[in-house]
Order: C-alpha cells, then sequence, then structure tokens
C-alpha cells in the first residue's frame, strides 16, 4: 500500500486547482495530481458492474466475456463491483455481526488478542496503531488480522497427514492464540473462518479469469497460488466528524483532517471486499478526482494490486484509495487480499509486452514484494522526508 504527501499547484481561476500526491511505494516515489473537487459518486464507466457467474460456467465463450469486462476494468480504473459471485450474503453479514460483537467489548477485553502477542501480524490493532499513509493522519480505526493458515484451507489436503512441500512449508504460519483470545465471543472463529473460505475460494476462481483477461491459459498460474499470500483485515470504523470547511480545501480533501484509512494501493494481485451499508470509501480517477465507491446491495467489490499492476507492465491500474466514515455509524469493512504463494516470483508477462515495447520491472519475489512495501508503509515519522518537496 502506497503513501502520500501532497503539495499544492497553483492554477489559473478557470481551471481547477489542483495537488500532487507524493507516493511511497514499492517501486520508489511516484506521484498522483489530484484535483481540489469535492469527491462525487463513481460513474458506471468508471467502476463498473460486472456479472462474474459465468465464471463458473462450463461455456468457454462465456468465461472470455467476463474476462473481457474484467480487462476492461483493469485497464481502467482498476475496481470494478461483481455481482452473482456465489457468496450467500448471509456469510460476510454474519461476520460482520460478530466483528461488531467483538469491536463493541471493552477495551481490555480486546486487548487479550492483541497484535503484538503474534508472530504473524495476526489478531488486534487499537485505535491510534496503525497510520497507513505516514503523511496523513493516524488512522481511525481498529483492525483484526489474519494471515494464511494452509489448515483452514479446503483446498489443501490435512498436513498432518500429507507434507507440503519443504519450499512452500518454511514459509506458512501457524498459531491460534487469536483464537483463544476471541473464543468468549460465540461464533467469531467460525464466521470469520466461513468468510475466509469464501473469500479464497471467488479468489481462485477469478485468476483464471485474470489469466483469461491477459490472453493466457486459464490455469497458467495454478502452480502459483497452492497456498497463496490470502489475508484478512477486518476493519472497524467510528464515525469522522466532517470538517466545518469549504469542500476543496485541504482538511475536507483529507489532506489535513482525521482519515478513517489513509491513501494508499494494496499489495498483492487483488483484493475482494465486503462493505457494509454505511459508505466511506474514496477511489482515486485517472483524472485526479476522488470519487465515491458506493456499498451496492448483494455486490463485492474487486481492486488491483501493485504485484497484478507490475507483471503487466503497467497495463493494470493499482488505483490509490482511502475511506472516510462521515456516516455518523460505526462501519465495517473486510479487505481479503490475494497473491501467490510467498515462495513464488514473477517477472513481467510476455503478453502484456507489446512489439516494441519493453519490460520495465524485473522479477521480484512474492515475499520480498510484500515485504519491501510493508517496510514502505512502516517508516517511522522521524524518517519521513520533507513534505514541503
Amino acid at each position: 500500500m502506497a503513501s502520500a504527501s501532497v503539495d499544492t499547484v497553483g492554477a489559473p481561476e478557470s481551471v481547477n486547482p489542483t495537488s500532487q500526491l507524493r507516493l511511497s511505494s514499492g517501486n520508489g516515489p511516484v506521484s498522483r495530481t489530484v484535483l481540489r473537487t469535492p469527491p462525487r459518486d463513481a460513474l458506471s464507466s468508471e467502476i463498473p458492474i460486472i456479472d462474474v457467474s459465468s465464471i463458473f460456467s462450463a461455456s468457454p465463450d462465456a468465461r472470455v466475456e467476463v474476462a473481457r469486462q474484467i480487462r476492461d476494468a483493469a485497464t481502467n480504473t482498476g475496481f470494478f463491483y461483481m455481482k452473482n459471485h456465489g457468496i450467500p450474503a448471509e456469510i460476510p453479514e454474519a461476520a460482520c455481526e460478530r466483528l461488531l460483537t467483538f469491536f463493541r467489548q471493552p477495551r481490555e477485553i480486546k486487548e487479550r488478542a492483541n497484535v503484538n502477542q503474534s508472530k504473524y501480524f495476526n489478531g488486534y490493532k487499537p485505535p491510534q496503531s496503525q497510520r497507513i499513509n505516514p503523511f496523513e493522519s493516524v488512522d481511525v480505526r481498529e483492525t483484526f488480522s489474519w494471515t494464511y493458515d494452509a489448515r483452514y484451507d479446503p483446498s489443501v489436503p490435512d498436513p498432518e497427514e500429507v507434507a507440503i512441500p519443504p519450499h512452500i512449508a518454511r514459509y506458512l504460519r501457524y498459531e491460534d492464540f487469536h483464537w483463544a483470545a476471541t473464543a468468549n465471543v460465540a461464533g467469531f472463529k467460525d464466521a470469520i473462518v466461513e468468510y475466509w473460505r469464501s473469500c479464497l475460494a471467488l479468489a481462485r476462481a477469478l485468476v483464471k479469469s485474470f489469466a483469461l483477461s491477459l490472453d493466457l491459459p486459464e490455469d497458467f498460474f495454478a502452480e502459483k497460488f497452492t497456498h497463496p499470500d490470502a489475508s484478512l483485515a477486518l476493519n472497524y470504523y467510528p464515525p469522522l466528524s466532517r470538517p466545518d470547511t469549504d469542500p476543496t480545501t485541504p482538511a475536507e480533501q483529507g489532506e489535513g483532517g482525521d482519515v478513517s484509512i489513509g491513501s494508499h494501493t494494496d499489495f498483492q494481485l487483488f483484493t475482494i471486499l465486503w462493505q457494509d451499508s454505511n459508505g466511506g470509501l474514496q477511489v482515486l480517477n485517472r483524472q485526479g478526482q476522488w470519487i465515491h465507491a458506493k456499498p451496492i446491495p448483494g455486490t463485492f467489490v474487486v481492486n488491483i494490486a501493485d504485484y497484478m499492476q507490475r507483471i503487466t507492465n503497467d497495463r493494470y491500474v493499482s488505483t490509490v484509495h482511502r475511506a472516510h466514515n462521515y456516516s455518523g455509524k460505526e462501519r465495517i469493512s473486510m479487505p481479503f487480499f490475494f497473491g501467490f504463494n510467498l515462495n513464488e516470483s514473477c517477472g513481467v508477462l510476455d503478453s502484456c509486452v507489446a512489439e516494441g515495447e519493453e519490460k520495465k520491472y524485473g522479477e521480484i519475489g512474492c515475499e520480498e514484494w510484500v515485504m519491501r512495501r510493508a517496510r514502505a508503509m512502516h517508516r517511522h515519522d522521524e524518517e519521513r522526508p520533507d513534505q514541503s518537496v
């Protein structure tokens, strides 16, 4: 996930003024030009709704048609909604309900699951502990995180009965403290695991569609996600106070006021997001306009992440996004992050390099990429470069 600083750029009165978002990414500093205009609702041409039911079809033509729509979205804003995805509504709703029960508990009870007790970043992250963008405010959120655990992956034989190859096993992480620490919330583990499994099955199907969208065989990536980097960051956002300012000022634009989660991009291949009905997700479109990705009942939001942009030679777009919860209510969002096995690596795909073009990036291991991005995200405040540059 990328982080940002903002510099104002002067402009004639007849032209909308802009700012420069400077992003800290795995490839070094990048920037985005942002319009100083109020966020508006997304157009269907910017974040389309794709019926993905045909990814499960026996018809190759039907599967190719879904892949075509995914390619169009991935090369445009890098976001799309998907409907008819096969996940019953009661699965994310049950997870959301259990999360609300957990997050509404007294702080001292939630602290039993504090992530500082984990070897692998599983567990509870309290208020004032996350700052995804070092140039914006501390995130106004709490989070329960869970990283991939092969014991709960239905596609993996029981590790106690069938040995996982050593070159894969060395990257796998098992622990249970976070489940023991949340056992007081009846049904919590069951609801979260069921949601994760549902997203995992859907992600494995979507990878085939992404392969088709890149003019590759459906099973092109199959060996790369046998034990994927598939994790959850289950977020609780208390309501923010809306800035009492003009909507084009820095505070209203999220450049000086509180943020639910700061401006960033995601790490791996793609993210599948369920969000409740209260809204708050904003996406930076290609014109530099913040747009609302409003909740649409029965859908998930999918967005392209940085590793996907890298291996497609920037054809697919990993887009900056953030959240501002001005609903006046608690908000729950449940992003599921999906990437290749951490033991895998990938370079720019040949199908993404046209005649006369060059590959912009070298091959990089998935673990190295994630660690590079994590280091950029977790820099201390005293390591921040001068924001006025």
